[in-house]
């Protein structure tokens, strides 16, 4: 098998890992060196969800030892087999880098042999294309489940970001579809590197060109929809690792299914997409705007609304919490307004410094008014622009597209059968001063 029928098998073979972003770090090539990398990213070419499209993201090997239910790698499959050799990995990376095609690289694996062995196969690719062809540019690289520990090390100075996959959420959903892996075998390995990312932080006080290991951190990535495990069971988690682990980022992935398995979601069900979009809408909460994962869904909603987006939802089950004057408000509140980011936030806390802020002056410094209108006042005034008309704030709520299907799922409901977010898993408390606002939401498509 040639090289690059090597190439079409493994780098096919990689598509279902979503954990890829840009850099986060940045590096000066050293003289006589090559690539380079930016903290705002490898190129300036992104997907639409912010993943940095100029990687060439391959495996290692799909030869795997392992027989994860989920994975179409897996050791019971029958799909094509191709593994490359560290050279043939390492030429290929800088044959594609000169022509201009990528500008980093992203290398995992299936376990090929055992974990150490897979280990050194990866460190000697990236050896070769560090020490020898002097390549500066992004690497990230997945660290093998179960490799040992100095394995690991030698990885990480050699890569720029690392991540080991937790893949399912909990340990019944990991004895059940990957009963080779364990909880321990994942979570030893990301708590070394985390360990060696703080010892460097410090190190690098008294050796400011010391060589850093891994220094744009770790990231990990969870499937979604393969098993039962609920949003708030993948939320709870997500803010574990974020505060156990100090991972850079959470990735979900929508489980596609690709093999039948009685265990797993028949060949023709859809992939989970809106439940990936929320979770990584929550995600983004807990990260920027000061959301804990028990204010987002508790024991009672374990499930994102589908309808409209963690914030809103949150805002429309605490609405006594609103209006609140954005002249006043402090910024740990006005984070909590829907159509007010974390820069529209800084802008207004700095404007109001100086001057009293109108709903127009709001616009211009970036706040969605279509959303924000609601739950706001400005000198302890409403909007006077607009009225509260029947649907308004739900449908103001959510995009074009959910609006449509939203409207179509109730667009045969009996005339004398009212609708209401109270016909969803997901109350209102009505206690709200602006009571014309919860019957709004009341009242029928």
């Amino acid at each position: 098998m040639d090289v690059f029928e090597k190439l079409k098998i493994l780098t096919d073979a990689a598509k279902y890992d979503v954990a890829c972003t840009s850099s986060g770090v940045n590096k000066k090539t050293p003289k006589g060196g090559i690539g380079s990398a930016a903290a705002c990213g490898i190129c300036h070419s992104f997907s639409a969800d912010g993943r940095c499209i100029s990687l060439l993201k391959v495996l290692m090997t799909n030869v795997c030892a392992y027989d994860c239910k989920y994975c179409v790698n897996r050791h019971s499959n029958d799909t094509p087999r191709a593994a490359f050799t560290p050279r043939e990995l390492a030429d290929l990376t800088i044959n594609f880098y000169r022509r201009n095609y990528i500008e980093g690289l992203f290398l995992s694996s299936g376990v090929l042999k055992n974990p150490d062995y897979t280990c050194e196969q990866m460190i000697e690719t990236l050896r070769i294309l560090r020490e020898e062809y002097r390549f500066f540019g992004y690497i990230h690289a997945k660290a093998i489940p179960g490799a040992d520990s100095a394995l690991v090390s030698r990885l990480g100075m050699l890569a720029d970001r690392m991540s080991i996959n937790i893949e399912l959420p909990s340990q019944d959903s990991l004895n059940l579809l990957a009963p080779d892996k364990s909880k321990h075998s994942i979570l030893t390995p990301m708590r070394y590197i985390q360990n060696r990312i703080q010892e460097n932080s410090m190190d690098l006080v008294k050796y400011k060109h010391a060589p850093k290991f891994v220094p744009a951190g770790q990231s990990t990535q969870m499937i979604i929809g393969a098993t039962p495990d609920t949003d708030l069971q993948i939320l709870n988690l997500t803010e574990g690792l974020y505060k156990k682990y100090k991972l850079k980022r959470v990735f979900f992935s929508a489980y596609m299914p690709v093999i039948e398995n009685s265990f797993l979601p028949t060949i023709d069900t859809e992939p989970p997409l809106w439940r990936e979009h929320r979770l990584y809408q929550a995600d983004w909460l807990l990260r920027f705007y000061g959301f804990a994962a028990n204010e987002l869904l508790d024991e009672q909603n374990q499930s994102f609304n589908p309808y409209v987006d963690p914030k809103c939802n949150w805002a429309l089950h605490h609405l006594d919490f609103f209006p609140m004057d954005v002249n006043r408000a402090p910024y740990s509140d006005l984070l909590r307004v829907p159509g007010i980011g974390v820069n529209s936030a800084k802008r207004i806390v700095t404007a109001r410094r100086m001057t009293t802020l109108s709903f127009e002056s709001l616009k211009k410094l970036g706040v969605v008014l279509k959303r924000a209108q609601y739950f706001i006042t400005c000198k302890g005034k409403k909007n006077e622009s607009f009225k509260i008309t029947e649907n308004a704030i739900l449908q103001s709520l959510m995009s074009e597209k959910t609006r449509k299907e939203y409207q179509m799922k109730f667009s045969q409901r009996e005339a004398i059968d009212q609708l209401s977010l109270f016909d969803m898993p997901f109350k209102v408390q009505p206690n709200f001063l602006q009571e014309d606002i919860v019957k709004c939401l009341q009242q029928q498509m």
